[in-house]
């Protein structure tokens, strides 16, 4: 008999922003009518890689700063599952940066959740390469993800929200959903998650976001007028956050890696292996290697 997995209590402690976000994330799947059979969650290494744990649905715990290259695989492996990768800004900007590079480029139909909590909450407090300067003795400037994602151009959707704000979190997770689902590209969306032991920001945060939407000029599917507005919203001393970037209507032909790579293909996982209809091939096969 199959034995399925069920949902663990969350180990986080409480008032952790990664509630918000594990709270987001339900509404947000069942908003855009995911079947839970056809979610895969890949979670990376931290506090905030244990999400998929908390959740019933197909999960993957993924080795350290590796969860983006596993996601990729399993929606290769069949591009009709809706594949959610999530993790800290420690897994997926220091170890994980080459990754979380290509991926944009790459652009396969997957979301990547990134919890921002400004520390490495899992060891104890350190300085995560978005800690501001000061922070723990850190003298480097942070890390900046959305200034990055808006410098590559590709048919990706990027976005930024705040665990101190679940229903904008919940509805820019479900557009992303949606994205992904229609084979559109890659969805990136750094959540502002604090971490209350270690690094509480969420008075601060609070204070300081800016949803860029509401700027004047502010235009989703110009790249150039985001990272102006984002950039200006930070010299100013403020958070932007809200949609960075969403791909015009224009055809893009074809825009995902999945459709690039498999077109209409089902994909590997229902590939038809049946040594009748596939004789001739296995035959070729071995003849190559003879």
């Amino acid at each position: 008999m199959v034995q399925t997995a069920k949902a663990k209590p969350p180990i986080w402690c409480p008032g952790c922003g990664d509630f918000g976000v594990l709270a987001a994330m339900k509404k947000a799947a069942l908003e855009a009518g995911v079947p839970t059979h056809e979610l895969v969650l890949v979670g990376g290494i931290g506090c905030s890689g244990s999400i998929h744990n908390f959740i019933e649905v197909n999960g993957i715990h993924a080795l350290h700063g590796r969860l983006l290259a596993q996601a990729v695989g399993v929606k290769l492996a069949n591009p009709n599952l809706t594949v959610v990768a999530a993790g800290g800004d420690g897994d997926g900007y220091a170890i994980g940066m080459g990754h979380f590079m290509h991926a944009f480029k790459k652009n396969a139909s997957i979301l990547y959740i990134v919890m921002n909590n400004e520390t490495y909450g899992l060891t104890k407090g350190q300085a995560s390469p978005t800690a501001r300067i000061g922070f723990e003795g850190n003298v480097e400037a942070p890390f900046d993800s959305i200034l990055t994602a808006l410098s590559i151009p590709a048919h990706n959707f990027v976005a930024r929200t705040f665990s101190g704000d679940p229903k904008t979190m919940t509805a820019v997770f479900v557009e992303a959903l949606k994205f992904n689902r229609a084979h559109k590209g890659y969805a990136f969306v750094e959540a502002l998650s604090p971490c209350v032991t270690y690094n509480d920001t969420y008075d601060e945060w609070r204070a300081n976001v800016v949803d860029i939407s509401k700027l004047p000029g502010y235009n989703p599917s110009d790249r150039i007028t985001s990272f102006r507005l984002c950039l200006e919203t930070m010299q100013s001393g403020k958070i932007p956050i809200g949609v960075m970037h969403r791909p015009s209507d224009d055809p893009v032909d074809p825009p995902s890696l999945e459709l690039k790579l498999l077109g209409d293909s089902v994909g590997p996982v229902a590939a038809d292996l049946d040594l009748t209809h596939n004789q001739a091939a296995y035959q070729k096969l071995l003849a190559g290697l003879s």
